[in-house]
């Protein structure tokens, strides 16, 4: 049973993922937030039995007391939206002296229950601004219908925002910059699963060294979701025999959801 000082914490640790950076004291601020509560209720995070589990600090009450109030979104498209503008043409790394054009947010259902999280932006994202929009993402695209959704239903972001040149590996100060802005659209759409496509975005959100191989097929708890990790669409096209694995991977991704595999659906 959770304890006051515990539920507050709870509390305020899901504000911090939404970007709320303060809470006022004053009587009339509050009569103000109460008066323009968020229309969608956040579902309460699922017990963490998984050691792989990570939650960001919360605040203490010095620093609640010191900062800024803001109003609260009222949806998850203004969240989503609010996010976006915080990020802006993003200088915060190095990145965006390295070639990059663009900042590629993220696309899709800002109420999804399924949201796919992939490594970074490559060429064709990099141009287009969309994530998964090259060869990986045609076959990320018929994964997707494959388990009966279309893009537009779903939701697909990476963990970092910008093209790292010549498609490297992003460097570790590149993710503790990025990766914030991620966990705040995970908090905003409060998806019921997330996808992690490839060794990178699962290693990264789970927190872990294990490879791919091992992580893959059984479902983690995550911030108030499930987290599978599978193969990246841009392995599958050099190994196409792991299809037949990451489509076992997206039907236990199904069954969390209470979702039948479609009767003609046989993977991508």
């Amino acid at each position: 049973m959770m304890t006051p000082v515990s539920e507050l914490s709870e509390h305020l640790r899901y504000y911090q993922e939404l970007g709320v950076s303060g809470i006022s004291r004053d009587p009339k601020w509050r009569q103000r937030a109460d008066s323009a509560a968020p229309s969608r209720e956040p579902r309460a995070p699922s017990p963490d039995t998984s050691s792989a589990e990570r939650r960001p600090p919360s605040p203490d009450s010095e620093d609640v007391e010191r900062a800024s109030p803001i109003a609260l979104a009222q949806s998850a498209s203004e969240a989503l939206a609010a996010i976006r503008d915080d990020i802006g043409d993003c200088t915060r790394c190095k990145l965006h002296a390295q070639g990059r054009r663009q900042v590629v947010f993220g696309v899709g259902n800002p109420s999804a229950e399924l949201m796919f999280v992939g490594e970074a932006p490559g060429a064709d994202e990099d141009v287009q601004g969309v994530p998964f929009v090259g060869r990986a993402g045609q076959l990320l695209t018929k994964m997707i219908e494959a388990m009966g959704f279309t893009r537009d239903e779903v939701y697909i972001a990476n963990v970092i925002k910008c093209r790292p040149p010549g498609n490297r590996n992003p460097e570790p100060d590149e993710i503790a910059t990025c990766e914030p802005f991620l966990l705040r659209q995970i908090a905003a759409i409060q998806p019921k699963v997330v996808v992690a496509l490839g060794a990178f975005a699962a290693k990264t959100l789970l927190k872990t060294d294990e490879p791919i191989s091992r992580l893959r097929g059984r479902l983690y708890d995550y911030r108030g979701a499930k987290l599978m990790p599978t193969f990246h669409p841009s392995f599958l096209l050099r190994s196409p025999g792991n299809k037949r694995e990451a489509w076992e991977d997206l039907k236990k991704a199904l069954a969390e959801l209470g979702r039948d595999v479609p009767p003609s659906s046989t993977g991508a």
